[in-house]
């Protein structure tokens, strides 16, 4: 699988990219035909302390599967987005 990590108005810091690439790469357990997935990292432009947003997609046969979350890191909103992925991988794989 490959992963393809995009910043927007900031620049990911080496333990971030890791936490990135260690919690992503679980997900070919769960659903052998992941191909790629991209990831989205962007600060809400709001008042809030939870503004970090992190998006997954993953290309996956058929639809791919988006999940979008928003929290007050860039660390809890991937783990968020990744337990999510992985609800929709196991579903889709029963599916299929």
């Amino acid at each position: 699988m490959k992963i393809t990590v995009q910043s927007i108005g900031l620049t990911p810091h080496e333990p971030l990219e890791s936490h990135i690439e260690k919690k992503v790469s679980k997900l070919d357990t769960f659903y052998d035909k992941i191909h790629e997935c991209k990831i989205f990292l962007k600060v809400e432009n709001n008042a809030d302390k939870t503004n970090k947003t992190a998006e997954l997609i993953l290309a996956v046969p058929g639809e791919d599967i988006v999940v979008k979350k928003t929290s007050a890191s860039f660390e809890e909103s991937l783990d968020m987005c990744v337990d999510t992925a992985k609800k929709l991988l196991i579903k889709k794989k029963e599916l299929a």
